[in-house]
């Protein structure tokens, strides 16, 4: 009777069963396959430096190549495997990782760089060819606005090294190629092996598998999920090609934590932990990645290395096993050490001050939803190499000037003048300290920094002032409505009589200053500096002629920009191009360059400024550089000593520094004292090239009998050749002529 009940009810529940799961499986099969052809890979924007452009003739010598290649990712080695360098006194052989810029793609190529001092003398390929211009990959400096928390970089199968491709297999599914989704055999294979072993060495999914686990499922151990995992692996070897799930897996794999943000894929794992392209990876690099897939918080290297290590040589041993590397090639894996770059994980935060300018720019330019596309690549301004010495320069030369420990703080703005490029930016004495950005943010009085733009209206006024113009540098008191007298003093408290207009901007003679801007006039000031792009503030006072305005460095080095381009003025940039995930540019910032009106008035300016160097305040300049290669610049001091600047350029960089005291406090500073050791310590490091001098035809050159404004000759007594716009010379004649010891002036030459 019961057999009999059995028999009956045995084929209800099979249709029952059947019933159930054959939607469910025609649900599986349906989902994974619709799923994986519209999956999107999400990528973060990624922030770039500015590529490194190699030709001969460049200023830059051996030590900021290797800076600027570090910071690149490539690694000192044989120059056989791509990404590593080796120098040889004067000159570096390259192995040039390829790197997809948004105008050309750059395969990767073998060079030699050599040097003549701080200049490159020659490019030349490995057939010893000229290479002509070759651009490095840029430095990576972190990512922009990811949409989620997981970050990758997207490689196409055929980009992978193949030992990455074999390797992977080897380790993870030797049958890869054989089997439809599921192998049953590499099961019972990986079972035994973690018995004979009593851990697990190995495991039973084939990589499809772990595809669909990483992509669509949860990572728990029921066996509802495993039975899902392996209808839906099933299903996808059913619609697609091996080459295809390959490649997904390979970009979707998760190998670690970057902080919050997950990685995934090897693409982006090899660029975060060894700071190289995928392409460009070791033997012993590749095992300890693959070796990661088993567990990557399990095998992290950093936190981890002895277990990592390990692992990483178990590896090897498949390889050697299975074929893929030699007895040789193996040893030598197996000897290297780890050698991650424990920095890069570091990077977003240390260049974090120069990403909030770009952030500034990014939301100034485009909307919102313009920058929630995924896979966008920032191309930005930053010289790694000259922002690796703005910082030391911040961070050795403030202890030395400053009366008690950690009681200054600083920043620095170093920009390519001709086109407004900024190259460093610093915002505080600690680099990759973040919080307030001093650089950005910090409206300073600026002092005598203010000083040149008063000068350079008088200057546009050739009919009532030039060079030798006298000032009176003596008490004035200016009356203010509803105030008392303003009475302004000179720094050293001394009044010093009628003195020229060339020696009272390079001495910054606060009384003569004032005497002077209240002839051209507050109102034209202001309008001058909106006219350069700096809003001064709607409520002019006359202290704004000695600097009683409150300015960022950014800002100041925007005002001084123009001056530094012989003339030519341009917004301050920190981005070049902004391209898509497929490449395509979606936004351009080019040069936008503005010829300024009087660049006669501007000629003179900058001959007054060298005199500020060589004979004013900044003289000191004189002993703090090895070598003067024509520098122009300007200090500025607050009348309460609580802010110091100088603002300094040559042919290649225009460097503002600012120091002072977060509190607004008395720091007894100055920007002789303060400012400028630190701009000297700065320059110190650059490639400096002499500063030529493009004079307009209308500037001609006088002999004057120095100081007073009058004409003489080159052999009079003191005599001094001097530029002047034609027709705004002096007309009265020294008394050197009158005495007869010549009988007619002549016009000096430069």
């Amino acid at each position: 009777m019961i057999v009999t009940l059995l028999s009956r009810l045995l084929p209800f529940f099979i249709g029952l069963a059947l019933g159930t799961l054959a939607p469910w499986l025609w649900w599986l099969d349906r989902e994974a396959g619709h799923r994986f052809a519209e999956r999107q890979w999400t990528q973060a924007s990624r922030v770039y430096a500015r590529p490194l452009e190699l030709y001969p003739g460049l200023a830059m010598s051996p030590d900021d190549l290797v800076l600027e290649m570090q910071a690149a990712g490539l690694q000192p080695g044989s120059p056989e495997q791509i990404g590593r360098f080796q120098r040889r006194g004067e000159s570096l052989d390259i192995h040039v990782p390829g790197f997809n810029f948004p105008d050309t793609t750059q395969p990767p190529q073998r060079v030699r760089v050599e040097f003549s001092g701080q200049q490159v003398s020659s490019v030349r390929a490995e057939d010893r060819s000229a290479a002509g211009l070759l651009r490095l990959p840029p430095a990576e400096l972190g990512n922009l606005m990811p949409l989620d928390d997981r970050d990758r970089t997207l490689v196409a199968l055929a980009d992978f090294p193949p030992l990455l491709i074999t390797g992977i297999q080897a380790v993870e599914d030797r049958q890869f190629n054989h089997h439809r989704g599921i192998d049953p055999r590499g099961m019972l294979r990986a079972a035994w092996a973690n018995l004979r072993h009593g851990q697990v060495v190995q495991g039973g999914s084939t990589i499809t598998q772990q595809l669909v686990k990483n992509l669509f499922l949860e990572p728990d151990r029921k066996l509802l999920r495993k039975f899902n995992e392996a209808i839906m692996a099933i299903s996808l070897e059913r619609r697609f090609g091996k080459a295809e799930i390959l490649e997904a897996y390979l970009n979707e794999v998760y190998l670690g934590q970057d902080g919050a943000t997950a990685i995934h894929g090897f693409g982006r794992a090899s660029e975060h932990y060894f700071g190289l392209p995928v392409q460009a990876l070791s033997p012993d690099q590749i095992a300890l990645l693959i070796g990661m897939v088993r567990g990557a918080s399990w095998y992290h290297p950093g936190r981890n290395p002895e277990r990592a290590r390990a692992r990483r040589d178990r590896v090897l041993g498949m390889f050697l096993e299975t074929g893929l590397i030699d007895p040789a090639m193996h040893d030598r894996a197996v000897a290297r050490p780890l050698e991650i770059q424990s920095d890069r994980q570091r990077r977003a935060r240390r260049h974090g001050e120069f990403l909030d300018l770009v952030a500034r720019q990014l939301r100034r330019d485009y909307r919102d939803r313009d920058l929630r596309d995924t896979g966008l690549r920032i191309f930005t301004t930053l010289a790694p190499s000259a922002q690796s010495h703005a910082e030391r320069a911040l961070t050795e030369a403030l202890p030395r000037v400053e009366s008690s420990p950690n009681e200054l703080q600083g920043a620095i703005i170093l920009v390519e003048p001709a086109s407004g490029e900024v190259r460093a930016l610093v915002g505080d004495r600690r680099p990759g300290q973040r919080g307030f950005n001093r650089a950005l943010d910090a409206r300073r009085s600026i002092g005598s920094v203010i000083k040149p733009f008063v000068y350079l209206l008088a200057l546009a006024q050739p009919d009532r002032f030039n060079l030798v113009s006298p000032l009176q540098d003596q008490p004035i008191s200016v009356p203010i409505a509803g105030q008392p007298d303003w009475q302004p003093r000179n720094y050293d408290g001394q009044s010093h009589g009628e003195v020229p207009l060339l020696d009272a901007l390079a001495n910054s003679y606060n009384q003569a200053t004032v005497h002077l801007g209240l002839e051209v006039g507050l109102d034209d000031l202001f309008r001058l500096l909106r006219q350069l792009g700096v809003e001064p503030g709607s409520d002019p006072h006359p202290s704004a002629y000695l600097g009683a305005l409150s300015l960022t460095p950014l800002q100041v080095a925007q005002l001084y920009q123009p001056l530094a381009a012989e003339g030519y003025s341009t917004p301050l940039r920190a981005i070049t191009q902004v391209v898509d995930s497929e490449g395509r540019a979606i936004g351009r910032y080019p040069m936008r360059m503005r010829p300024i009106r009087d660049r006669e008035a501007l000629a003179l300016l900058d001959y007054a400024l060298r005199h500020a160097v060589t004979d004013g305040t900044a003289r000191s300049l004189s002993w703090r550089l090895s070598s003067d290669p024509g520098v122009r610049g300007k200090t500025g001091t607050t009348n309460d000593l609580r802010d110091a600047w100088f603002v300094g350029y040559t042919r290649d960089w225009l460097g503002v520094v600012w120091t002072g005291r977060d509190d607004h406090a008395a720091a007894n500073i100055s920007g002789a004292a303060t400012a400028v050791p630190v701009w000297a310590t700065l320059f110190g490091q650059l490639p400096l090239r002499e500063q030529p001098t493009h004079w307009p035809e209308s500037i001609e050159w006088y002999w004057v009998d120095w100081p007073t404004p009058r004409l003489a000759a080159e052999e009079c007594q003191g005599a001094r050749a001097v530029p002047f716009i034609a027709g705004s010379q002096p007309t009265e004649l020294s008394p050197c002529l009158d005495n007869g010891r010549t009988s007619r002036w002549r016009r000096g030459r430069r």
